[in-house]
């Protein structure tokens, strides 16, 4: 993707994300959102949701991407969203970071409460088994869902058939 220090690294399933990020994740909580990022075209502005999502709590980033149906790679303090995405030179659209956006943009300045995993069960559809982030915040909450093979974000109330699994220190 171009991305300077983006390096995925895929996990499956709710067990394989705490085990790996549940600590840091939930260390998270009482932290300030101070900013996000993510990559739009410059011609059009348009979204690329194949790229990772940054949000920095008070100089911790974390770095999340959804890929094919049902990975998702977090990665911590990676990411140089001030370097230019390079490798797309063939290609007519410019992708470039950018920090604005509506449904990010509500959150910054407030303070973390939580953060959960979501997972919807086996047997509901083609989404089953996918993991997403939840942040928590006062009155609200922020969702990086698997939009099938990219990200996607939601904001407020859950999906009904989503499980939450709490991530304790």
């Amino acid at each position: 993707m171009g991305i300077s220090g983006f390096e995925p690294s895929f996990l499956i399933g709710v067990d394989a994300i705490r085990q790996a990020h549940g600590s840091r994740l939930a260390m998270l909580a009482g932290r300030r959102l101070t900013g996000f990022a993510l990559v739009r075209f410059a011609e059009d502005g348009d979204w690329f949701a194949d790229c990772p999502v940054v949000l920095d709590f008070d100089g911790i980033q974390v770095e999340v991407c959804h890929w094919k149906f049902d990975e998702l790679s977090i990665g911590w303090d990676t990411i140089d969203t001030a370097a230019t995405i390079t490798g797309w030179e063939s290609v007519e659209l410019t992708p470039q970071w950018s920090h604005s956006d509506a449904r990010l943009e509500p959150f910054v300045g407030r303070v973390l409460r939580e953060v959960t995993l979501e997972w919807r069960p086996a047997g509901h559809d083609l989404a089953a088994g996918t993991v997403a982030l939840e942040f928590v915040f006062a009155g609200d909450r922020l969702r990086i869902v698997n939009g099938l093979d990219e990200n996607r974000i939601e904001v407020g109330a859950a999906h009904p058939d989503h499980v939450r699994h709490r991530l304790g220190r």
